[in-house]
């Protein structure tokens, strides 16, 4: 009995039957004899998330361009389905051939969270095969990941073979060719690894070893057999060449995401401190508008979608942001089709800005102060003063909004219960400022306000503060909550424990892979949905491995302690990051880099001037 004999009596048991079945417009097939390289594109989270990404559409699209190679896609099962996989012995699968993962050369893993590691563990286990690279045979797929957490690849040393760093498209594709080359002489993956770990961007953890010190922090990591001191990260140089999906695929289910979306640029100029994706996708590279416009066109035609989102770190910090807006509500509205603009900043928002917006629609305005006070703002260098916050809120609300939602962060460093208090009281001035109004809707203000609580992440100048405690999170999330008098203001918080549990893993090193394989053993998957996370099993796995959460999380790092991502380069220095620590401490701000250069080291990696700030 084949593949697909064996699923169709299983789909009509599942939730969501249509995540497990492929087929969907614009999939690529091809004949598997047709082609000497078959990759499996894995996203650790369910079809609805993972279809949702950009950055597996933009490789789908790349390694199919190529005739000698197809990427498929594979999704981690939800519990209901692979709970049937296992029982009747159906091994994780490729969407687009229904081909199990043993007739793949390679299985690609997109590490976008923390918490979906055990996923990882979980889908190469599904596949067939030990998750810990040392008791993988030369039978296996070769195993590599990438994405914003591979930068800091250690948590997962145990369990991949290969990690890429930085952005991946020219990478993947010299990956690919010299995969082919090894795989036509006789393919040994040691061998293999050896020589890829001479291609920039790519980091073999098998090649480095670390050695600690009695206290559990690391004394030494020495590379060998020719690998690299330092993996410097990859980036892609003009983003306006770089090539974009004409298309994508038409998912039959509606996902997270379930709309043509056009990458306006890459990195950003803002500098905030808590933000690792502003440090790690240095330097910021836009697209010109003329190709945009052509790849947002392309985007509609092709898949049908009624809506686009223009995708960014920050999105009205595009140089040309106004002339591409013109130009893309032109064509939106001729053709009914809803855009939307994420990722806006409020010292840019203005009444030319907002005339688009209201164009597009007319929903709730959203806007990220991050804290409630100036001088915590200056502290994570938000460079974002109240009077900004207000005069937003009030062109929006004279504009015809109703809903503000707020973004903020608690357990920010320096941070008091006083400061957090300030969330609430910022949100009481804007409903006071909306019955102020002259001009302003006949309808009732909401003002939501959402707190994240925040976790230190690697290669940001708070990559050495401790974590608050359960203790500490908790004293703050009351006291907020308790401030809030308003029905008119609503409060929402994050999951401390799984905000902790990530906190862990942001900043582990590699001993934390047997914490990881005991979780996973114990069932951990999907720890970053509330109905599957349970924290206790965490608990007891990071126990048994001789390791404790305060360690990683809630420890304050000496600044010149070696840190387990020290062997990879993001093209931000460690200096750059430890002089904004010391002004962090002081509330001092650093400029944006459109405004002066701040030294940080991303210029190095740039040779081409297009579109780059690095140059201006």
């Amino acid at each position: 009995m084949n593949l697909k004999d064996k699923l169709e009596p299983l789909l009509l048991k599942v939730q969501k039957p249509a995540r497990y079945i492929g087929g969907e417009l614009h999939s690529v097939v091809k004949d598997p004899a047709a082609v000497d390289f078959r990759i499996a594109l894995c996203f650790p989270d369910t079809d609805e998330i993972g279809m949702s990404h950009l950055g597996h559409k933009i490789l789908y699209d790349i390694i199919n361009a190529d005739e000698h190679c197809w990427a498929e896609r594979a999704y981690a099962p939800w519990i209901d389905f692979e709970k049937l996989m296992r029982e009747n012995d159906i091994p994780l699968y490729g969407l687009e051939s229904l081909s199990p993962m043993a007739e793949f050369d390679v299985m690609g893993f997109s590490l976008q969270y923390e918490l979906s590691y055990t996923n990882v563990l979980n889908m190469i286990d599904l596949a067939g095969f030990d998750p810990r690279r040392e008791f993988r045979g030369e039978d296996a797929p070769l195993i590599i990941a990438g994405g914003p957490c591979a930068v800091n690849p250690e948590p997962l040393a145990d369990f991949i073979d290969l990690f890429q760093i930085g952005e991946g498209e020219e990478m993947m594709m010299e990956m690919i060719e010299l995969y082919r080359a090894h795989k036509k002489k006789g393919y040994k993956k040691a061998d293999f690894l050896r020589e890829a770990a001479q291609i920039p961007g790519i980091y073999v953890p098998s090649l480095y070893d670390v050695e600690y010190k009695e206290d559990g922090t690391i004394a030494s990591v020495t590379p060998k057999d020719g690998a690299p001191e330092k993996v410097v990260k990859r980036i892609v140089q003009d983003m306006s060449s770089a090539k974009y999906p004409e298309t994508f695929i038409v998912p039959y289910i509606e996902t997270v995401h379930d709309r043509a979306v056009l990458e306006v640029m890459r990195g950003c100029i803002r500098g905030c401190r808590f933000c690792q994706a502003g440090f790690i996708y240095r330097p910021m590279r836009a697209k010109d508008p003329d190709v945009l416009c052509r790849q947002g066109k392309s985007l509609c035609e092709s898949t049908g979608y009624d809506e686009m989102s223009l995708s960014s770190l920050s999105t009205s910090d595009h140089p040309q942001v106004e002339e591409l807006l013109d130009r893309m509500i032109d064509y939106t509205n001729e053709q009914k089709i809803s855009l939307s603009l994420p990722s806006l900043r409020v010292d840019n928002f203005s009444e030319s800005l907002l005339e688009n917006i209201s164009n597009i629609r007319k929903s709730g305005l959203t806007i990220a102060p991050e804290a409630g006070n100036h001088r915590m703002r200056d502290v994570i260098n938000k460079n974002v003063d109240e009077q900004e916050i207000f005069d937003t809120c009030r062109i929006a609300f004279e504009g015809g909004y109703t809903s503000v939602k707020l973004y903020f962060m608690s357990s920010l460093p320096t941070e008091t219960v006083e400061d957090v208090l300030d969330i609430g009281r910022l949100a009481q001035k804007i409903v006071e400022m909306y019955f102020s109004l002259e001009k302003r809707p006949r309808k009732m203000v909401n003002v939501s306000i959402s707190v994240a609580v925040f976790v230190p992440k690697c290669f940001t100048p708070f990559q050495w503060v401790g974590q608050d405690t359960f203790e500490m999170v908790e004293e703050k999330q009351k006291a907020l909550v308790d401030s809030i008098r308003s029905r008119k203001i609503s409060v929402a918080w994050h999951d401390v424990h799984t905000s902790v549990l990530e906190g862990v893993f942001a900043r582990g090193d590699r001993k934390l892979g047997a914490a990881l394989y005991n979780a996973w053993k114990n069932g951990c998957t999907f720890d970053s949905w509330t109905e599957t996370f349970c924290y206790d099993k965490w608990v007891k796995a990071i126990a048994d491995a001789g390791l404790t959460m305060e360690f990683y999380a809630s420890r304050t790092r000496d600044l010149d302690e070696i840190l387990p991502w020290d062997m990879i380069d993001v093209g931000v220095s460690k200096e750059f990051l430890k002089r904004e620590w010391e002004k962090a401490q002081c509330a001092e701000t650093t400029r944006n880099c459109r405004e002066q250069c701040a030294n940080c080291g991303a210029a190095k990696l740039m040779t081409c001037k297009k579109g780059a700030v690095c140059f201006e």
